[in-house]
């Protein structure tokens, strides 16, 4: 028999307000992952909560570890080597574009 796992998000992170800050509650963590992120530099927590940008980076982790099975660190690792790459993809089409 298959079985189908359903995840569900409380946040919808847009681009509109880049500013803008999400609670550590609502995003369905555990605190101590959180706190371990913070000590790591993943994240910023402030007064429990984390800007917009760093809760899309928190997703993007725990989807890491779950799809993938990596460890805390390592998902660490990969994450900031996908920001990088997306980093000079854009640099990339601004030259193309300037050309």
């Amino acid at each position: 028999m298959r079985q189908f796992y359903l995840q569900l998000y409380r946040h919808t992170l847009s681009d509109d307000n880049e500013d803008a800050w999400v609670e550590l509650s609502g995003l369905g963590l555990h605190p101590d992952m959180i706190q371990q992120l913070a000590e790591f530099g993943i994240v910023e927590v402030r007064q429990g909560r984390v800007p917009v940008r760093h809760a899309r980076r928190l997703h993007r982790l725990v989807r890491l570890r779950q799809n993938l099975g990596v460890n805390l660190p390592g998902a660490a690792v990969i994450l900031d080597l996908l920001e990088r790459i997306e980093h000079l993809e854009d640099e990339i089409e601004k030259l193309k574009r300037n050309r």
